[in-house]
């Protein structure tokens, strides 16, 4: 059914939760694995302040995204699946347009992407490129959840 599983990766323990599954279901279905890091260059634009510190910023964000998809496909071949990985850059528009266009582009059957899971005014304020890339994708998006927050414990009544 899916040839082609595309797999946005950004280091976080939610990513890697997407990653895991989007493993699982190539194996499961013969399907080839790319795996998609973007390197968000507006805010850097965004904050001119620091305008003589641009190029070496983005040149250290770039080296974390390289670092970040050698550990993904690392982690990828040590559950069994052979990935492609990509690294993209997105000065003018959000990850999440990046992510779909890269979808299209490579005639991706299927995006898988890790999500936080965040509701209420968290979401408002951090916004949610899961919730983008699934409003604005042409083909399925398979949302694979983060691990519950921890609440903490209420203290016991004393009686």
């Amino acid at each position: 059914m899916y040839k082609r599983i595309l797999v946005p990766v950004d280091g976080s323990a939610t990513s890697l939760r997407g990653l895991k599954e989007a493993v699982r279901l190539a194996k499961q279905q013969h399907a080839a694995l790319r795996l998609l890091h973007v390197v968000d260059e507006l805010p850097l634009i965004m904050n001119l302040e620091g305008g003589i510190y641009i190029e070496s910023m983005l040149e250290t964000m770039r080296a974390e995204g390289r670092k970040i998809l050698a550990r993904a496909q690392a982690q990828a071949r040590g559950l069994g699946a052979r990935p492609q990985a990509v690294m993209l850059e997105s000065m003018s528009g959000r990850v999440a347009d990046v992510i779909v266009r890269e979808a299209k582009k490579w005639r991706a059957d299927v995006i898988v992407i890790g999500t936080h899971g965040r509701r209420g005014v968290t979401r408002l304020v951090l916004g949610s490129d899961a919730e983008e890339v699934l409003r604005a994708s042409p083909v399925p998006v398979l949302l694979v959840r983060g691990a519950p927050a921890r609440r903490a414990k209420a203290p016991k009544k004393r009686r």
